[in-house]
């Protein structure tokens, strides 16, 4: 397991979740943009203002991602979710906020499960207004840093967490969404970024923290 910070190493020095459960997802606040803080939800308990890549099974989505809170902090836990779900309505501009960091927490994965999860930034979309993304990965088995890339209907993926010996604690990544797609995309993103999505394995239970953007420094 590499060196991610923390939670609440991340507390301490920016203070990031502690304002980021009382906002409201895509403002700016100072040199921070909330992009989601899983505040809203509905009334069976799945974030508002996500949709599911798999209409044929939203049940299933509906039932595994779930709004939670744990010590006045607001999270989303996938369980058993084998699917993916997107957030599009959101104001982000990539240039401006170029940093994505989030947390997430494992709390089970089976053997196979590969990978554990993944966080997709879609920057852009192609001719046929297909996301073009890169996807964030947590692995059970390949090591951080390792780029795999992508085909004409799969984003590259980049491992930015692996293992999965350290249950139940709160990891933080922080990436440069801006400059990695242009790395690998080989062209500017779109003035206004296309979205968000989450997913986690069947048969994993993980959780997602708030997802904020903060320009470069």
């Amino acid at each position: 397991m590499r060196s991610s910070v923390l939670i609440r190493v991340l507390m301490v020095v920016g203070g990031l979740w502690g304002w980021a459960a009382g906002s409201d997802p895509g403002v700016a606040l100072g040199q921070t943009l909330v992009l989601e803080d899983f505040k809203a939800k509905e009334a069976d308990g799945f974030p508002s203002a996500w949709g599911h890549e798999n209409q044929r099974s939203q049940s299933k989505g509906r039932e595994a991602y779930k709004v939670q809170s744990e010590n006045g902090a607001n999270f989303l836990s996938a369980k058993d979710a084998g699917q993916r779900i997107k957030k599009t309505k959101i104001d982000w501009d990539p240039k401006a906020y170029p940093v994505l960091t989030w947390r997430w927490r494992l709390v089970k994965a089976p053997t196979g499960a590969e990978p554990v999860a993944a966080i997709y930034a879609s920057l852009d979309t192609d001719l046929l207004f297909i996301p073009v993304f890169t996807k964030y990965v947590w692995s059970a088995t390949k090591p951080e840093g390792t780029l795999t890339e992508g085909g004409m209907f799969s984003g590259t993926e980049l491992v930015v967490q692996s293992g999965t010996t350290a249950l139940g604690q709160w990891f933080e990544e922080r990436v440069n969404v801006y400059e990695d797609f242009k790395k690998i995309h080989r062209h500017e993103p779109a003035p206004k970024a296309w979205g968000i999505s989450i997913v986690a394995s069947s048969g994993v239970e993980i959780d997602f923290g708030p997802m904020i953007a903060l320009p470069a420094k």
